[in-house]
């Protein structure tokens, strides 16, 4: 017996992508005006999108995202019995809603741990001269330039920027790895140190590339494509391309017009 056929069409309806529902996010722990937010998300979307996607509705492009992680705490109204889940980055939650009643289940946002750290930013904004940020434990040196960009609106990559360790006092300094973990390097510092992080533009970055210029007022193009179209007569119609002198060996010229 043939196995059973999944049309293209039921295929593309069972795709997580396709299956849009809302959620309910209490999000206190962002501002105290702030009891909770209603987004629109699909049975694919992951823990992770979803506190970008708060961040970004409330504008706060200083915030580090793995400062936040979702929790789920789900009822059992006959016992009486409340479960707290700490939800994975990439657990999907609109799915999870989904294996509960209507009103079973509810969405926060937790904060986790951090520190603070002091970034001297010159190279990205010249008129700033340092920035303290909270970031998380887990936050790597390019997630911590990436929220410097973000926080300027910079549209330049992350690559083109690296993160150092510079101690004045001692005459040393260090290029962090993309990796490392600027908030527990800071925390090996000795505690009456000069020690800072310093964002600098990396020597072999190539140049960002150049804003496009809007057209003149004056440059309309049906003009300028009529302009390259000349009929010499009634007969056939010429299309100048170079321009030579009046010579007499050169038979394919009719005046002065290189014709192809």
């Amino acid at each position: 017996m043939d196995a059973p056929r999944v049309f293209p069409r039921l295929r593309l309806a069972l795709n997580p992508q396709n299956i849009h529902t809302t959620i309910k996010v209490y999000a206190r722990c962002l501002r105290p005006d702030i009891e909770y937010k209603t987004l629109s998300v699909t049975w694919g979307t992951r823990a992770r999108e979803v506190v970008s996607t708060l961040l970004g509705k409330f504008r706060m492009r200083h915030r580090d995202p793995r400062l936040f992680y979702l929790s789920m705490e789900v009822s059992v109204r006959a016992a009486g019995l409340r479960t707290a889940l700490v939800l994975d980055d990439d657990a999907r939650p609109a799915a999870l809603q989904a294996c509960h009643p209507k009103g079973y289940s509810k969405f926060s946002l937790q904060m986790r741990p951090g520190g603070l750290v002091k970034i001297y930013d010159s190279a990205l904004m010249s008129s700033s001269q340092y920035k303290s940020l909270l970031i998380s434990e887990r936050t790597s040196a390019d997630e911590l330039i990436a929220i410097l960009l973000n926080c300027y609106d910079c549209r330049e990559g992350v690559e083109r920027f690296s993160l150092y360790e510079v101690c004045a006092s001692q005459e040393y300094e260090r290029k962090l790895h993309p990796d490392d973990l600027p908030l527990l390097v800071q925390r090996a510092w000795p505690s009456d140190t000069d020690c800072h992080f310093r964002v600098r533009r990396n020597p072999r970055a190539p140049p960002p590339p150049p804003r496009a210029l809007p057209p003149a007022p004056g440059d309309d193009p049906a003009r300028a494509l009529s302009a390259l179209s000349l009929e010499a007569d009634d007969r056939q119609r010429y299309s100048p391309v170079y321009k030579f002198p009046s010579i007499g060996y050169c038979k394919e010229s009719k005046n002065d017009y290189l014709y192809i």
